[in-house]
Protein backbone atom coordinates (compact mmCIF):
# COMPACT_ATOMS: atom_id res chain seq x y z
CA UNK A 1 0.00 0.00 0.00
CA UNK A 2 1.04 3.34 -0.86
CA UNK A 3 1.51 6.16 2.10
CA UNK A 4 -0.55 8.92 1.04
CA UNK A 5 1.57 12.11 0.13
CA UNK A 6 1.27 14.77 3.37
CA UNK A 7 0.55 18.03 1.32
CA UNK A 8 3.34 20.61 1.61
CA UNK A 9 2.62 23.83 4.35
CA UNK A 10 3.12 25.80 1.00
CA UNK A 11 -0.10 24.00 -0.19
CA UNK A 12 -2.11 23.81 2.63
CA UNK A 13 -1.36 27.73 2.93
CA UNK A 14 -3.02 27.84 -0.62
CA UNK A 15 -0.24 28.50 -2.88
CA UNK A 16 1.31 31.44 -4.39
CA UNK A 17 -2.26 33.20 -3.59
CA UNK A 18 -2.79 32.15 0.13
CA UNK A 19 0.96 32.86 0.66
CA UNK A 20 0.48 36.51 -1.00
CA UNK A 21 -2.76 37.00 1.12
CA UNK A 22 -0.87 36.37 4.21
CA UNK A 23 1.91 38.78 3.71
CA UNK A 24 0.01 41.55 2.30
CA UNK A 25 -2.01 41.23 5.39
CA UNK A 26 1.14 41.39 7.89
CA UNK A 27 2.40 44.49 6.27
CA UNK A 28 -1.06 46.15 6.46
CA UNK A 29 -0.75 45.60 10.03
CA UNK A 30 2.72 46.92 10.35
CA UNK A 31 1.79 50.03 8.60
CA UNK A 32 -1.61 50.43 11.01
CA UNK A 33 -0.74 48.86 14.77
CA UNK A 34 0.67 51.38 16.89
CA UNK A 35 2.37 48.54 18.64
CA UNK A 36 4.95 47.77 15.16
CA UNK A 37 6.04 51.02 15.05
CA UNK A 38 9.66 50.45 16.65
CA UNK A 39 9.81 47.54 13.60
CA UNK A 40 7.49 49.81 10.88
CA UNK A 41 10.36 52.40 11.74
CA UNK A 42 12.88 50.06 10.35
CA UNK A 43 11.31 49.36 6.79
CA UNK A 44 11.48 52.05 4.04
CA UNK A 45 8.04 54.28 3.68
CA UNK A 46 7.48 52.05 0.78
CA UNK A 47 6.23 48.44 2.32
CA UNK A 48 5.59 46.30 -0.99
CA UNK A 49 9.59 45.72 -1.35
CA UNK A 50 9.69 43.99 2.08
CA UNK A 51 5.98 42.01 1.57
CA UNK A 52 7.87 41.17 -1.71
CA UNK A 53 10.90 39.82 -0.05
CA UNK A 54 9.14 38.52 2.70
CA UNK A 55 6.63 36.02 0.35
CA UNK A 56 9.52 35.01 -1.94
CA UNK A 57 11.53 33.85 1.85
CA UNK A 58 8.13 32.20 2.88
CA UNK A 59 7.46 30.63 -0.54
CA UNK A 60 10.86 28.45 -0.34
CA UNK A 61 10.86 28.23 3.62
CA UNK A 62 7.33 26.50 3.28
CA UNK A 63 8.13 24.14 0.23
CA UNK A 64 7.21 26.10 -2.40
CA UNK A 65 9.19 27.76 -5.02
CA UNK A 66 12.55 28.65 -4.27
CA UNK A 67 11.96 31.97 -5.39
CA UNK A 68 13.89 34.08 -2.47
CA UNK A 69 17.21 31.55 -3.61
CA UNK A 70 16.79 32.51 -6.92
CA UNK A 71 16.53 36.34 -7.19
CA UNK A 72 18.40 36.96 -3.86
CA UNK A 73 21.05 34.14 -3.28
CA UNK A 74 20.89 32.23 0.18
CA UNK A 75 18.90 33.60 2.73
CA UNK A 76 21.44 34.48 5.83
CA UNK A 77 18.78 36.28 7.31
CA UNK A 78 20.63 37.24 10.65
CA UNK A 79 23.22 38.39 8.33
CA UNK A 80 20.86 40.53 5.94
CA UNK A 81 19.43 42.13 9.18
CA UNK A 82 22.66 43.24 10.77
CA UNK A 83 22.42 47.02 9.24
CA UNK A 84 19.39 47.06 11.40
CA UNK A 85 19.31 47.91 15.35
CA UNK A 86 16.81 45.00 16.20
CA UNK A 87 15.94 44.35 19.90
CA UNK A 88 12.77 42.80 21.56
CA UNK A 89 10.68 46.18 20.47
CA UNK A 90 10.97 45.79 16.99
CA UNK A 91 10.77 41.87 17.33
CA UNK A 92 7.17 41.71 19.18
CA UNK A 93 5.95 44.43 16.91
CA UNK A 94 6.82 42.17 13.65
CA UNK A 95 5.89 38.65 15.47
CA UNK A 96 2.15 40.88 16.55
CA UNK A 97 1.61 41.47 12.87
CA UNK A 98 2.94 38.23 11.48
CA UNK A 99 0.66 36.24 14.23
CA UNK A 100 -2.43 38.21 13.50
CA UNK A 101 -1.99 38.20 9.76
CA UNK A 102 -1.55 34.42 10.25
CA UNK A 103 -4.84 34.24 12.32
CA UNK A 104 -6.73 36.34 9.78
CA UNK A 105 -6.05 34.50 6.55
CA UNK A 106 -5.16 30.99 7.34
CA UNK A 107 -8.34 28.81 8.83
CA UNK A 108 -5.82 25.57 9.02
CA UNK A 109 -5.53 25.56 12.76
CA UNK A 110 -2.12 22.73 12.73
CA UNK A 111 -0.36 24.76 10.07
CA UNK A 112 -1.00 28.07 11.83
CA UNK A 113 0.94 26.02 14.71
CA UNK A 114 3.17 24.80 12.46
CA UNK A 115 4.08 28.16 11.42
CA UNK A 116 4.20 29.65 14.36
CA UNK A 117 6.09 26.93 16.38
CA UNK A 118 9.48 27.92 13.20
CA UNK A 119 8.86 31.44 12.75
CA UNK A 120 9.37 32.71 16.64
CA UNK A 121 12.65 31.03 17.07
CA UNK A 122 13.44 32.79 13.90
CA UNK A 123 12.47 36.06 14.67
CA UNK A 124 13.81 35.69 18.07
CA UNK A 125 17.12 34.76 16.47
CA UNK A 126 17.16 38.18 14.71
CA UNK A 127 17.74 40.28 17.53
CA UNK A 128 21.21 42.23 17.39
CA UNK A 129 20.79 44.85 20.22
CA UNK A 130 20.37 44.59 24.39
CA UNK A 131 18.27 47.04 25.86
CA UNK A 132 19.90 47.75 29.42
CA UNK A 133 18.14 47.77 32.76
CA UNK A 134 17.23 51.32 33.68
CA UNK A 135 19.05 53.39 35.26
CA UNK A 136 21.87 51.41 33.44
CA UNK A 137 24.76 52.84 31.34
CA UNK A 138 26.60 51.17 28.58
CA UNK A 139 29.20 54.09 29.12
CA UNK A 140 32.15 52.48 31.50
Amino acid sequence: MKPTPVALPYDRIGGESGLRRMTRCMYALMDALPEAAAVRALHPADLSGSEQKLFEFLSGWLGGPPLFVQRHGAPMLRARHLDFAIGMEEINGWLLCFHQALHETVDDHELREFIWARIEPLALHMRNTRALPVGWSAAP
